[in-house]
């Protein structure tokens, strides 16, 4: 069943798929029928599931689900990868691919290979007080609290000691 993101409880589990790009507002449009359409119909064993997924910052879908109501099965956790894949292919983007770190700089999401970020360090390209957009957050509250945050308050902190 869908629920409008902003009345999933603050416990709600997330999961977070960061795009390669920014999408386009009119990408958004295109694909918010598609997202209500997927928490609408998204069960787990029969059983529906309070569910809500949305677009943030222009680069990140965010499926939420009230595991109150109900738990993902493994079989609804299959269910929203293959959604992610159709959204993938209907916007020509990557949302899964794990590789790239997505920092905010100057008002922007800028995308960072993995294996650039010491010498991002290093450049002063990246400080401790970059925001950083954590895509392991796993809850609504820290999506509300803490994304982006600053990469030293997350598991990027090993980097600036």
């Amino acid at each position: 069943m869908y629920v409008p993101f902003n009345q999933l409880p603050n416990s709600a589990r997330i999961w977070i798929y960061q795009a390669d790009r920014p999408l386009t507002e009119a990408e958004i449009a295109t694909v918010q029928p598609a997202l209500q359409h997927f928490a609408t119909e998204w069960t787990s064993h029969g059983r529906s599931l309070q569910a809500s997924a949305e677009i943030l910052h222009h680069q990140f879908l965010v499926i939420g689900l009230d595991e109150a109501v109900a738990d993902a099965s493994g079989c609804s956790i299959d269910a929203s990868v293959r959604f992610v894949r159709a959204v993938e292919d209907a916007l020509n983007v990557s949302l899964l691919e794990k590789s790239r770190l997505a920092f905010l700089v100057d008002g922007q999401v800028e995308l960072l290979d993995r294996r650039e970020l010491k010498a991002a360090v290093a450049a002063g390209q990246l400080v401790s007080d970059t925001p950083y957009f954590d895509a392991t957050v796993a809850r609504k509250d820290g999506l509300q609290n803490s994304f982006p945050t600053a990469a030293s308050r997350t598991w990027l902190a090993r980097y600036f000691h």
